[in-house]
Parts: structure tokens; C-alpha cells; sequence
């Protein structure tokens, strides 16, 4: 394993920054999946109610700047690269910028916390697309691990958690239920995620982790961990409850209050932001629930500080730092999988919208 380092690769999801890239985008998205034309128009007109922009890559470069800053503050002396999956600029172009630099190897920070087809091993396939169409004097490219239990990212929802609380009514906190989302994903690609040993799930189980070790920073015994974002086909099995149907149910048990805290997302997505400050929001209103969104954590100071720690571990070979008992992989060279066998690509990949 690599651990000298002469970059930092930032690697994400991508997205639109005009309404004309809105379709294209969305085609390399679900290119080799079948999606109907209809369906990509349905979701396009998501984007487009924002200007057909996505945030994702302007709160990338946010995350760049913490980084790069905190980065300066440790000593630590590695210039920051940005890449996508599906939209400018794509993965493939950077690799080739960072050989024209020089590099000769880096690290890759994915804003994905989780493991799983779409949360791990996608980022290790995009690392070997990107080396293997710059050729054999691409740069040695590492892939950092899975962060999902690591004490900054659990503090800063923890605390996103308590000030979301201090939104509601106050005649209604008490009452208040903490409800956890992530991106779902088909039933069978969470059967699929993790090494075959290790049984399976570990997409779910590592959601569900977070969520409880958030909920025990803040003193809530009681939550719930749904889902959101789901598409596809109606007859394929997909991670449930959806969270517009769990307000629903929640309803029917006569509460009026909710705080929502999305900690499958690293970002502000289009998923929340559409999902959850749109979809879910206009549900609670309908059913006069009080509704309070948590934010997500990559605006906090500590998201940087997280990155600078990952980088700290793989440089210096310093002990990681875990609060969970759900296993976390990572941390391999050149797109190599976590283990033999790790989360088998689904037949038709999906996205989790990180």
C-alpha cells in the first residue's frame, strides 16, 4: 500500500450546472440501466426547479476550500484535486491534469461514507476507468475509507440534530420524533454489500449505525431509520419504509412534531433538498406536523477536519477512529475491492445519490 502521497482527489457523484446539461447528465447517470425517456423527463424537471443546477458540485468545492484550509493549519502539504463520476469535471480528465502535474500518487476522498455497490465499490471502478483511459503512467490512486461511525461526522450530525430541535414550536419539542433517512436502495444490492463473510447488508446496517450512535449523542431513545429517493421499476423490492409514508404512519399515531436528519448524505443533494425540504415537507404540512430538517454535515468545520484525519491515518499510519461495533472497509490501491467478492455490482447498478 501507498503511503507517501502527492495529491488529494475529491471524488463525487457530479451534477448539472445548466438546464441544458440537465439530460445529459442524467443519461450518463443511467446509461446501461434501461430507463425509460420519460422517467429521466420526470426527474429532470427536479433540476430544473432549481435552474436546472445542481448544488453538488458548488458544495464540493466548499468542502475543497475547508479542506485545502485545514490541510495548510496541519502542515500538511498536498494540493487538492476535484473529480466526478458523471458530470464535469469527470474523474477521467482530472487523473489525466494530475499526471500533467506531476502526481504520481494520491489519495481519493469519496463523499460517500458507506459501503455497498454505490457507496464503495463504484468509487473503486471509477478509479480504474480513470487510470486505465490515461494508461500505465497514471498515477498510483488510493481510496480512503469508509467514514460512516467516525466521531466528527456523528458530533456534527449530533449537533444538526439539537438545532433542528430548537426550530420547532416550542410547545412541540418535547413531543418531537427523530426520524433518520438515507438513500434507498434495491433490497438485493443491500443483500449484495460487504464481503460475503462479513453477511451481507452492510449498506443498512452501517445506516442504521450512524443514526443510532447520532440519536445516543443526543439524548433520543426512540428514532426511526426510513428511506428516500427510491426509482425503478414498482415490482423491484427497494429498502422501506419511504419517508413521505412513514410520516403518514406517524401521523395515524398522533404525532405532531418531526425532526429529520438525512445522514446518508454528506451534502445538500438535490435528493434532500427535493426529497426531503419539498416532498417531505409539504407532507407534514398536510397533516399539520411541525417539520424540522437537520443539516447535512459537510458545511461544518469538522467535515474538514474528518478529511485531514483520513489523510493523517493512510500518511502516517495513525489508529483510526471508530464509535461503532458495524464493520467499515476501504483504504485500497487502484481500484482493488475492499475484500474477494466484495459488493457484486447489481445487474442494472444503481446510484445512492452520493
Amino acid at each position: 500500500m501507498v503511503r507517501a502521497a502527492d495529491a488529494l482527489l475529491l471524488l463525487s457523484f457530479g451534477g448539472p450546472e445548466r438546464p441544458e446539461d440537465v439530460m445529459p447528465f442524467l443519461e450518463n447517470v443511467t446509461r446501461g440501466r434501461g430507463v425509460p425517456r420519460e422517467r429521466l423527463e420526470e426527474v429532470a424537471q427536479h433540476y430544473l426547479h432549481f435552474g436546472g443546477v445542481s448544488p453538488i458540485n458548488a458544495l464540493n468545492r466548499d468542502i475543497i476550500a475547508a479542506v485545502e484550509a485545514e490541510l495548510a493549519t496541519a502542515g500538511i502539504d498536498l494540493p487538492v484535486y476535484f473529480g466526478n463520476r458523471n458530470w464535469s469535471p469527470m474523474v477521467e480528465d482530472t487523473v489525466a491534469r494530475m499526471a500533467a502535474d506531476g502526481v504520481r500518487s494520491a489519495l481519493v476522498f469519496p463523499t460517500s461514507a458507506w459501503g455497498g455497490y454505490s457507496g464503495c465499490l463504484q468509487y473503486h471502478e471509477d478509479i480504474t476507468r480513470a487510470r486505465t483511459a490515461f494508461g500505465d503512467e497514471a498515477p498510483d490512486l488510493v481510496k480512503l475509507r469508509q467514514y460512516f461511525d467516525h466521531p466528527l461526522l456523528i458530533e456534527a450530525f449530533a449537533d444538526a440534530i439539537r438545532a433542528a430541535r430548537e426550530e420547532l414550536p416550542a410547545d412541540r419539542r418535547d413531543g418531537a420524533r427523530l426520524v433518520f433517512t438515507a438513500h434507498s436502495i434495491p433490497v438485493s444490492a443491500d443483500t449484495a454489500a460487504g464481503p460475503p463473510a462479513d453477511g451481507g447488508h452492510l449498506y443498512s446496517r452501517q445506516v442504521a449505525e450512524a443514526a443510532r450512535l447520532s440519536a445516543v449523542a443526543t439524548g433520543f431513545t426512540d428514532y426511526d431509520v426510513v428511506w428516500q429517493s427510491r426509482s425503478g421499476p414498482p415490482q423491484v423490492p427497494w429498502l422501506d419504509p419511504d419517508i413521505v409514508d412513514h410520516l403518514d404512519n406517524l401521523s395515524a399515531k398522533n404525532v405532531d412534531a418531526v425532526i429529520v436528519c438525512p445522514v446518508g448524505f454528506v451534502s445538500d443533494h438535490l435528493e434532500v433538498i427535493w426529497d426531503l425540504d419539498n416532498e417531505a415537507k409539504e407532507k407534514a404540512a398536510e397533516l399539520g406536523m411541525a417539520f424540522a430538517r437537520a443539516a447535512t454535515p459537510g458545511t461544518d468545520p469538522r467535515f474538514a477536519q474528518l478529511v485531514v484525519e483520513l489523510i493523517d491515518e493512510q500518511l502516517n499510519d495513525t489508529a483510526s477512529r471508530h464509535l461503532g461495533e458495524v464493520p467499515g472497509y476501504g483504504c485500497t490501491l487502484n481500484g482493488t475491492p475492499c475484500a474477494v467478492g466484495c459488493c457484486a455490482p447489481p445487474k442494472r447498478p444503481v446510484t445512492a445519490g452520493n
